[in-house]
């Protein structure tokens, strides 16, 4: 049985995902360690899905959407990517 989007991801995953979220440019780390440390405990299997597709990105194309200097297009343009990166532009 698979999980419900709305399913909170485990201990686990959230591990994984950390892992995974790892990048080469300080600037791109600073906003994903601000965002686990607001979020972690809330992170559901669709924010989990949004993260991975914008950890896929190059990092100067992920600090783009970050920044706001860009917005998600084509494949990216979906609602999971879209909640993550409002959730990773929230300041403080």
């Amino acid at each position: 049985m698979t999980a419900s989007p709305n399913t909170l991801i485990n201990e686990r995953d959230l591990s994984k995902l950390k892992w995974r979220c790892r990048r080469g440019l300080l600037e791109n780390d600073l906003f994903i360690e601000r965002f686990f440390r607001r979020h972690e405990s809330q992170l559901t299997e669709f924010h989990a899905e949004g993260l991975r597709q914008l950890m896929d990105l190059a990092d100067n194309d992920l600090l783009d959407l970050m920044l706001a200097r860009k917005e998600p297009s084509d494949d990216l343009a979906r609602p999971d990517v879209q909640a993550v990166l409002a959730m990773l532009r929230t300041p403080q």
